[in-house]
């Protein structure tokens, strides 16, 4: 895949709906996202089922709307948002999101370390070690998404998830033996509001938002190749996505871990099942893991052309695996929800201004032209960002709050309605 800024030219763009069907599937498979759904286990069994669903199907609506600039015009995520925030002002999305995806790739590597030393305890020595599975994940990582665009890089993706999606199944034969008595268990006496936990939900596709058209951009040109990733893209991270977090609240259910993840683990490896349990640890990171730091650089480029793109992926690479070894794990919740409070608005406003107000239609060489169309105020489009702001402020409030309708609901809205107010105001002032 090319790592340029430039739009992806006609020839370039060559993957069908296959190919994000199996992607976003990959990017799905992940302890990260086992580990999410057991924080849903104070709902209670079919309440959190409920909330796994219903969050998804909004999640996965906004993520997949997302990338429809990409495979629209072949841009990639960061250049889409210029026309709404101003070129310069991208920038701030862009920098945000470098940060964010860095953590991702940081706390895809703690998860798998933690798991893969629980794997290698009984034998002992590097095996047991969490600096070398974090080390050995991360490099793998790396050379995974060095590897895109090479015409091996699409086989072996395709040969990955599949193993994964095999492994997987004997994950959930597994774990749903004791479905019955999670079924049974009512929510806590502490329980978590049905809203909150749908918005916690919500949180892991939106957090692939910022860089869903930084793959979108390579699906084949033409109205129905954006309606073919549109829902492939969909498809793929709904379904293994909510499978992902019903593992996840299952196993906490029946067991009471914390750690879901872990637990489920451990039940393979004795039941003789070590070896395709480590392949799981090692192959779901790198496949989840990967397009945080590919969409790092992309990021990155869209702050300056003259960076070298590869070299930005060693750095990102590099980068993950150090703060890995020091990033405080019991956060990831509140993590979760920051994502939501910084993107959900942001992407209310992108997104409103797209098919909204441009109706899709971009004038292509403005994205890279300073004192162009998209330049607005020195670079900066004050409208987009107070609604930013705004919607930003209305998710913590309603986080905060324990608002009855959530928390991405409302900030979204505010952020759209605020963007299109002040829109109306600019011009007709």
């Amino acid at each position: 895949m090319d790592v340029s800024i430039r739009p992806i030219s006609h020839e370039g763009r060559t993957l069908g709906g296959f190919d994000y069907f199996v992607l976003w599937a990959g990017v799905a498979i992940s302890l990260a996202e086992i580990w999410a759904g057991g924080f849903l286990a104070p709902m209670g069994f079919w309440p959190a089922l409920w909330a796994i669903l219903i969050g998804h199907a909004i999640g996965n609506t906004f993520m997949a709307l997302a990338g429809i600039p990409g495979s629209d015009h072949g841009v990639m995520a960061m250049v889409s948002v210029r026309p709404s925030f101003g070129i310069l002002g991208s920038g701030l999305a862009a920098i945000l999101n470098v940060v964010q995806l860095v953590c991702w790739a940081s706390i895809m590597l703690i998860i798998g370390a933690r798991a893969g030393v629980m794997l290698g305890e009984p034998l002992g020595g590097l095996w047991a070690s969490n600096a070398f599975w974090t080390i050995l994940i991360g490099l793998g990582t790396l050379g995974w998404a060095l590897l895109i665009g090479h015409r091996a890089w699409r086989l072996l993706q395709n040969l990955a998830v599949a193993g994964l999606l095999a492994v997987v199944v004997g994950l959930t034969v597994t774990t749903f033996r004791g479905v019955s008595d999670a079924a049974a268990r009512a929510a806590t006496v502490d329980a978590l509001p049905f809203m909150l936990g749908v918005d916690l939900v919500i949180a892991m596709p939106i957090s692939w938002m910022p860089l869903v058209a930084d793959y979108a951009r390579f699906s084949r040109p033409g109205p129905e190749g954006s309606a073919r990733t549109f829902w492939a893209t969909w498809w793929g991270y709904f379904l293994i996505s909510s499978w992902m977090y019903v593992l996840g609240l299952t196993a906490t259910l029946v067991t009471g871990t914390e750690e879901p993840h872990i637990q489920m683990l451990e039940l393979m490896g004795a039941a003789g099942l070590a070896l395709p349990a480590l392949l799981l640890v090692v192959f779901s990171t790198i496949t989840s893991d990967f397009p945080d730091i590919y969409s790092a650089s992309c990021s990155v480029l869209n702050l300056s052309e003259r960076v070298e793109a590869r070299a930005v992926m060693w750095i990102t690479g590099i980068v993950s695996i150090l703060v890995a070894l020091v990033f405080p794990m019991d956060r990831y919740e509140s993590f979760l929800y920051f994502i939501g409070a910084m993107f959900v608005p942001l992407f209310g406003v992108v997104l409103t201004d797209y098919f909204f107000v441009r109706k899709r239609v971009l004038d292509i060489r403005a994205l890279y032209e300073p004192k162009g169309s998209y330049w607005y105020y020195r670079g900066f489009h004050l409208g987009a960002l107070a609604a930013w702001a705004l919607g930003f402020g209305t998710y913590e409030i309603a986080e905060a709050t324990r608002l009855p309708l959530g928390a991405t609901l409302p900030s979204m809205s505010v952020s759209a309605l605020t963007y299109l107010m002040l829109l109306r105001l600019e011009r007709s002032g």
